[in-house]
């Protein structure tokens, strides 16, 4: 059994916010190049989550890739598992498994499934699948360890702001709320879009602040594509004792590719060949603030 101290502890290797954000654009090429391979997923929704998951598996989150079963570990809860190309990319670029095994996205017998299973990958916490069931498995987790005093680990569980229509999400905040889950750290991806168009026009959501705090709980708003303002809000999270603790993380749907964002038909779909070839150049080039795609 692994103890801290024999665990490598990515909290103590800090990086600073450029190298963060550099870590996010080559996320970002990694789920561009293997959307284009499977021919099938999401592209929306993991592209602008990428600036809140090398914000939590570079700095925020205590984990270890060499030991993903390290007893000291903090869990992360993908709820919305479709954007789990985001959650690939971001562990292979941490080293939990080779950049290579990306391009098996949603191939038969691949680790890699369109929706996270937590038996297939090292790393893995939860399985996913009928959205809005993650909450839920981090109110389980959070009393769990309640029940054994584990006061020192975190549980971040991400969901997407159009998963909010499930009305077990909110069975689960009223639960949380009840027990104050203080371990807790959601993060909601308020990208203001579904599958069948806009958030407010499908089930509107605003407001959006309130309704949490109604329900107990500590609201904190940012931009989710602000790495600095992502790493802050984690650490407010982390200081408070008394309550579940929900950030509302504003974020571009489609971030960094300039024809995908804001862009709906984009929640479900991957881009082809030249889509993906105009993506992977606008990535490459950071948006033509350099001209060439190796410099």
């Amino acid at each position: 059994m692994a103890t801290s101290k024999q665990a490598k502890n990515f909290t103590a290797k800090k990086k600073s916010v450029l190298e963060l954000e550099k870590l996010a654009n080559n996320i970002r090429v990694s789920i561009i190049s293997m959307l284009e391979e499977a021919g099938s997923g999401h592209s929306a929704g993991p592209l602008g989550l990428a600036d809140i998951f090398a914000a939590l598996y570079f700095d925020v989150m205590k984990h270890d890739p060499d030991n993903p079963d390290w007893e000291e570990r903090d869990v992360l809860i993908l709820s919305n598992g479709h954007t789990v190309p985001v959650r690939y990319a971001t562990m292979a670029e941490t080293g939990y498994f080779s950049k290579k095994e990306l391009k098996t996205l949603r191939k038969f017998g691949s680790r890699l499934q369109g929706h996270p299973e937590r038996t297939k990958l090292p790393g893995l916490e939860h399985t996913s699948g009928p959205l809005g069931c993650g909450l839920s498995q981090a109110c389980g987790m959070a009393l769990a360890w309640r029940m054994h005093d584990i006061k020192h680990r975190w549980i971040y569980t991400v969901m997407g702001d159009g998963e909010l229509d499930e009305g077990n999400v909110w069975e689960a905040a009223m639960l949380a709320g009840k027990y104050q889950l203080s371990n807790i750290v959601g993060i909601i991806d308020r990208n203001y879009i579904q599958i069948d168009g806009a958030t407010e026009d499908v089930m509107p959501l605003e407001d959006l602040s309130a309704k949490w705090e109604a329900f107990g709980w500590h609201v904190i708003e940012i931009d989710g594509n602000n790495i600095e303002a992502v790493i802050d809000a984690c650490a407010m999270a982390r200081a408070i004792k008394d309550k579940p603790i929900i950030i509302i993380a504003h974020t571009i749907a489609g971030k960094g590719v300039d024809f995908m964002e804001y862009d709906f038909h984009w929640h479900g779909k991957p881009p082809n060949h030249q889509e993906a070839k105009l993506a992977l150049h606008e990535l490459r080039t950071l948006g033509g603030k350099i001209t060439g795609e190796h410099q």
